[in-house]
């Protein structure tokens, strides 16, 4: 038979990924500080695979899971010398999930367990009658929400209730005989709403709290929060049941959350809070206003002095940020979670590189622990520090998670995320009193949030570190009346709809759009990137069509442009206007007028360019799209234009008519219209090689790299590299000077990849256009697939939007054949990949395995491309030691 549970006492896998997926990742680390010695309440963990059998038989215990849960509880209540819910010295627990990794209260949890008629009477005479009924009222409290499903709200209108006909405004002002009052209305409650009353029996209640456990692995909440974060489905819940420590036992007793170092900023310091006379959800949930970690000296110096032992022994131990969860009884204290902290990106490069300066972990250890898309955090705009001197400010919260963010106020969850998903580009400040699980959809639709309650650790503050998002918390300036839609600040009304400008790494609040700035890289950002460009093969190039692209990104470290869309500099007002009339020329002759009108602001972009990035590679595409994407579509437009280029309006509609394409993204573009109109691309190709010549005489170094886009068969590329090869030999005969440079082909067709033999007879490089293979591959247009890839993805169709994650086994095996193929005619084949998929970190590490030169993506993408590329150095090194280690072994 199958071992369901386990005490946290015999569990010796220690803090393994293995003890994470079996134990879930709190059940592991609780046996793992068990080991250790700290102060853990004793109790016993449920493993996973006893939740995933539950669902495969239907909702039901699998065989003997009573039994053992029937006798670990034994070995538990012997241990503690006490019966759960019953006798003279009742045991109470709680009951507590635990996924493999951490879902902040994304499942449910039940404390006090055990609590009923009886055992609050000698909890009573044990301890002190007031804290007695306060346990109680929040067990039927929460056990009637979580296991029940009675709302929450109504508990709280009975407890208002007894508070007003007191006249007191907090729980704790309440004494026991008020509580007894509120227990009372709570059991009334229950029956009124279920038609039954409130269990007794201890055993019954665990039994249906553990099944409400394994049930809320599939709540709502928790399966967006798995799909938003990318985590398994089948994985399943842990259970934990503890023994109860209490922290409303007095003044004397608390509880409180911690991380080892600050989550925000990664500055080591005591980052936490802590409640006098509480339990554990009156923290996370920010009922009430927590302390400072730190002014717990002043209330109890000895369980203070016991918990910065806890901060300097958890971080020994587990070389990591911790955040962890304690609870301290008549001075007394208790440790009942610690996990890895969220982070945000700058806390994240800052912590690593600390450690390593302090010994803690290797260089090569930190550039594993920074997620390359935390990095996109530290590229999050701050307010323009002059804009903030006149700005209206609104009030001053916490700084709870760095970064601004300007949007319009938004009240509820539902209507931020129905909002986004009418137009993805609306800017939304998520407004709440406090956030709860359930508002995860609207949090991750919203560009920042913004709370009248909580703390630093607080519901809204942990998500939205984890998220990225910048985060305002407990702004008691703030006055919410979600059903008005609006919100008053220091004597001001704020509509819902109004803008906003919150700033996270300050806590401000401010009325109306700011002007934000980009951040500045250095430091411990500048050394983190250091370490993992040491370790690190893929280059990494990037995607600009200016020079003031080309100077971002360089400043990002990118190792030159991959991709330099030509077509991108035609838009202006004055360009505009030649390209339509070479587009729009009855003959040859005319483009070839018109053409002339092109060439210098061509060869003075790519001078531009080429001077930003001198001494780096530049791949400059020919001209791509169809020529119809360049002329005008309106009556006023259309109207503007045939006077300008002195012709009648119906023979110019009639042009533009002709030139419509059925299906664009496969008509005529990219090398064809090179080939039918070679003029086109002999002016591109004149303009590169002048802007080069020029960049090159005046001290700087030019490094062209021509690449010929949507080319099919060899006999096009063939074509287009002799139509290259002869312009350039012109200009530099011309010029009397001489360049260095490449032709290649943007693969981006599967008829290219699948003859990429014979392509690469006549082309220098590959790079893959992975945006359009991807379309040509799936047969999906990329404009019209947000229609039905979010259904995919949510009915297990797809695990992720091949437009934004590489799709490894269709386009990935393409992308292979094409590898294999080029180098076996061309070894010094070049090869990298210039769509999107170049800055995303999964699609980066395929790059790597598939022995690609390099990636290139946007500018404000090259860091994360940068560490992305480090960290698949550093996978392939550690597989290849295990792979050794088990070969030998097996040897």
């Amino acid at each position: 038979m199958e071992k369901y549970v386990f005490m946290f006492s015999e569990t010796k896998e220690g803090n393994t990924e293995k003890a994470q997926f079996v134990l879930g990742n709190k059940g592991a680390q609780l046996s793992e500080m068990t080991t250790l010695g700290l102060p853990v309440p004793s109790g016993f963990t449920i493993t996973t695979g006893a939740c995933r059998e539950y669902y495969t038989a239907g909702k039901k215990w699998p065989n003997g899971l009573e039994e053992q849960v029937k006798k670990k509880l034994a070995e538990l209540e012997k241990k503690m010398e006490k019966q759960l819910g019953k006798g003279g010295n009742p045991l109470f627990v709680s009951v507590r999930s635990g996924s493999y990794v951490s879902m902040p209260g994304m499942m449910d949890t039940v404390l006090n367990l055990g609590m009923n008629d009886e055992s609050v009477v000698a909890f009573a005479k044990k301890t002190n009658e007031r804290a007695a009924w306060d346990s109680y009222r929040r067990f039927i409290n929460m056990f009637g929400d979580v296991v029940m499903e009675i709302s929450h709200s109504k508990f709280e209108e009975v407890l208002d209730r007894v508070k007003k006909e007191k006249g007191v405004k907090l729980d704790t002002e309440l004494n026991a005989a008020d509580l007894k009052k509120v227990v009372d209305g709570y059991k009334k409650l229950v029956q009124k709403e279920k038609g039954k009353s409130f269990p007794q029996d201890a055993w019954q209640q665990l039994r249906m709290s553990i099944d409400a456990v394994f049930g809320s692995w599939n709540s709502a909440r928790a399966v967006a929060y798995r799909r938003i974060n990318k985590l398994r489905d089948d994985a399943g819940t842990a259970v934990n049941v503890q023994a109860m420590v209490f922290g409303n036992m007095g003044d004397e007793s608390g509880t409180g959350v911690s991380f080892t170092r600050n989550p925000a900023t990664g500055k080591k310091e005591h980052y936490g809070e802590f409640l006098q006379n509480a339990q554990g959800e009156d923290v996370v949930a920010g009922i009430r206003t927590p302390r400072p970690v730190d002014e717990l000296k002043k209330v109890s110096p000895k369980v203070y002095a016991d918990l910065l032992k806890i901060y300097e022994k958890l971080e020994k131990h587990y070389r990591d940020l911790q955040d962890f969860e304690f609870t301290y009884e008549d001075g007394k204290l208790y440790m009942l979670q610690t996990r890895a902290g969220k982070r945000t990106g700058k806390a994240a490069v800052k912590i690593a590189v600390d450690m390593v300066k302090e010994g803690l972990i290797s260089r090569e250890e930190a550039v594993m622990r920074v997620d390359p898309k935390q990095l996109d955090q530290l590229l999050h705009k701050q307010i323009d520090p002059a804009e903030k001197k006149k700005a209206a400010l609104l009030g001053k919260g916490i700084d709870a998670s760095p970064g601004a963010a300007v949007g319009k106020v938004v009240f509820t969850a539902e209507e931020a995320k129905e909002m986004v998903e009418k137009n993805p580009n609306e800017k939304l400040i998520l407004v709440r009193n406090e956030t709860s699980p359930e508002d995860i959809e609207g949090m991750n639709a919203a560009a920042g949030i913004l709370t009248a309650r909580g703390g630093s650790t607080s519901h809204a503050s942990v998500v939205a570190r984890g998220m990225g998002k910048p985060c305002v918390a407990g702004c008691s300036d703030l006055s919410i009346n979600e059903k008005a839609g609006t919100f008053t600040a220091r004597g001001n009304t704020v509509k819902e709809g109004d803008v906003i400008t919150i700033d996270g790494s300050t806590g401000e609040v401010f009325f109306g759009e700011m002007k934000l700035i980009e951040p500045e890289m250095s430091g411990d950002f500048g050394t983190l990137m250091q370490w993992a460009d040491s370790v690190r093969r893929l280059g990494v190039r990037t995607n600009a069509d200016t020079p003031n692209d080309a100077k971002i990104a360089r400043n990002f470290g990118a190792e030159g442009i991959g991709l330099c869309r030509t077509e991108h500099m035609f838009f202006e007002e004055k360009r505009i206007m030649a390209v339509r009339e070479m587009i729009l020329a009855a003959d040859e002759k005319g483009r070839r007028r018109a053409l002339e009108k092109i060439l210098p602001f061509q060869r003075d972009d790519f001078i531009g360019i080429f001077e930003a990035m001198t001494g780096l590679p530049v791949t400059i595409r020919l001209l791509d799209p169809p020529l119809h994407e360049f002329l005008p579509t309106g009556d006023k437009e259309i109207s503007a234009l045939a006077v300008d280029m002195k012709i009648s309006e119906e023979m110019l509609r009639s042009k533009i008519e002709s030139m419509k394409e059925i299906n664009p993204m496969l008509g005529f573009r990219g090398v064809r219209l090179g080939i039918v109109y070679p003029e086109i691309n002999e002016t591109q190709v004149r303009a590169i090689f002048e802007a080069a010549i020029e960049v090159n005489k005046g001290g700087k170094n030019a490094v062209p790299e021509i690449m010929i886009p949507v080319v099919g068969k060899m006999e096009e590329m063939k074509i287009m590299k002799e139509l290259i090869d002869r312009i350039g030999k012109q200009v530099m005969e011309e010029k009397k000077a001489k360049v260095a440079y490449k032709t290649g082909v943007m693969m981006e067709l599967p008829r290219a990849c699948l003859t990429a033999d014979e392509i690469a007879e006549h082309a220098e490089f590959f790079s893959f256009g992975t945006n359009d293979l991807t379309q040509t591959t799936y047969g999906y247009s990329r404009d019209d697939a947000g229609k039905f890839i979010p259904a995919y993805i949510e009915k297990g169709l797809m695990k992720d939007d091949p437009f934004q994650v590489l799709d490894r086994v269709g386009v990935g095996e393409l992308i292979r054949i094409s590898v294999e193929k080029g180098r076996k005619v061309r070894k010094d084949l070049k090869i990298g990949i210039c769509g999107e998929h170049g800055g995303e970190p999964s699609s980066v590490e395929f790059c790597h395995s598939e022995g690609l030169n390099y990636v290139s993506c946007s500018p404000f993408r090259v860091p994360i491309a940068r560490l992305a590329a480090a960290r698949a150095a550093l996978k392939e090194k550690s597989a290849g030691k295990k792979g050794k280690a088990a070969a030998i072994k097996k040897k």
